[in-house]
């Protein structure tokens, strides 16, 4: 016996959306990316002529054109979400499109979050339903609980069933996302092994079983550099198509993805435009990048890496920093005093071992480079 759990029908809320709910999405320090770009992702739907799976609100086309960017034939420009090959996103979306669930693997600071998110909000229309794992997360989050003052007072029954995001997406026809998924224990891992090959999710509480709709697919996001990572049994892993995101292929790349990332959560914090920044980002993006790769930018001179990953979402952070820091004691303008704390945060996380790696690289690097004496007063007054 299949069962449509109550209150999980799929509605498009966005036009009835009255003021309250509205300004409620302006005002939020992160919007999601359905709220934040639902402009772009209106105009793509309505320049969009190509076929779309069922219950899809874009085309497979449309989904990867809204991460990648473009612009439309009436010129509406769709900016960039993700930066990098082109064949990995359209793998990425062809994989929501059959039935395979998709596993976005990196290292961290990847964008696998990010893109997760994107994908859902182009494919679905709601990327919130989110099942974050952590080395706590029980079954329930990803099965379904109970609402236990009606089980008590009346026994199980659908009325005191309390869906999973994962269970929500599976009666509605919807993308659900599992980040972190290698942080689960490996027992509720287990629990998406028949959700993803049968399509169903047994509910032996009621003798009746939640069926999944045309339109259902699930991301999960993972990646095997943190300690405690739970290994994926070889029967979850063959559910999945696999799709590895790499770091940045060049420092240009990279530091298009910092300046494009500062500059929007700049504006949610109402924070100044960066008109002079971008030479400070490409210092950040180039220590990050000689620091976690072991050798300089020119191949001449081997490095040692510290602990730390020193991803592009560290670097991120740190220039989102230092802008904070020019706004508000400073005059605006990002300097190398503004991002110089910043970087020693991200590089030293071994007090020890990587203070000497960090005092090494600035003295033989840092401070024999052309144009950068500003940078290396900055760093070693913080350093001291």
């Amino acid at each position: 016996m299949t069962v449509t759990v109550p209150g999980t029908e799929s509605t498009d809320t966005s036009a009835a959306a009255g003021p309250t709910e509205a300004a409620g999405a302006a005002e939020a320090l992160r919007p999601h990316a359905e709220d934040a770009f639902v402009d772009e992702l209106s105009a793509l739907a309505a320049a969009d002529d190509r076929p779309r799976p069922a219950r899809w609100r874009l085309s497979p086309w449309a989904v990867a054109t809204y991460l990648l960017g473009g612009t439309l034939p009436d010129g509406t420009v769709i900016t960039p979400k993700y930066v990098g090959p082109r064949r990995i996103v359209e793998v990425a979306v062809t994989t929501l499109a059959t039935d395979r669930a998709l596993l976005l693997l990196g290292v961290p600071g990847t964008a696998k979050t990010w893109v997760s998110e994107h994908l859902a909000a182009a494919v679905s229309g709601d990327s919130t339903l989110l099942v974050q794992g952590t080395a706590g997360t029980p079954e329930e989050a990803i099965r379904y609980g109970w609402n236990y003052a009606q089980l008590l007072a009346h026994g199980p029954s659908r009325d005191a069933l309390v869906p999973s995001p994962v269970m929500r997406a599976m009666t509605d026809g919807m993308t659900a996302r599992v980040e972190e998924l290698t942080r689960i224990p490996a027992d509720v891992q287990d629990t998406l092994i028949t959700i993803l090959s049968e399509k169903t999710l047994p509910i032996p509480e009621l003798g009746e079983e939640a069926q999944a709709v045309r339109g259902f697919n699930l991301i999960a996001t993972a990646n095997d550099r943190d300690r405690g990572v739970n290994e994926l049994s070889s029967a979850l892993r063959r559910r999945f198509n696999t799709v590895v995101l790499p770091l940045p292929a060049t420092p240009e790349d990279e530091v298009d993805i910092v300046s494009r990332r500062v500059a929007q959560i700049g504006r949610s914090l109402e924070l100044p435009e960066l008109p002079e920044g971008v030479e400070e980002i490409r210092r950040v993006v180039t220590v990050f990048r000689e620091l976690r790769e072991g050798v300089t930018g020119d191949g001449r001179t081997k490095l040692k890496s510290p602990s730390g990953t020193l991803s592009t979402a560290e670097a991120i952070s740190v220039v989102t920093g230092g802008l904070a820091l020019a706004a508000h004691f400073g005059d605006g303008v990002l300097r190398a005093g503004d991002v110089a704390a910043g970087i020693l945060g991200a590089v030293v996380r071994d007090p020890a071992a990587d203070r000497v790696i960090w005092q090494e690289y600035l003295e033989t690097v840092v401070r024999e480079r052309d144009g950068w004496k500003d940078f290396y007063r900055s760093c070693r007054e913080v350093t001291a």
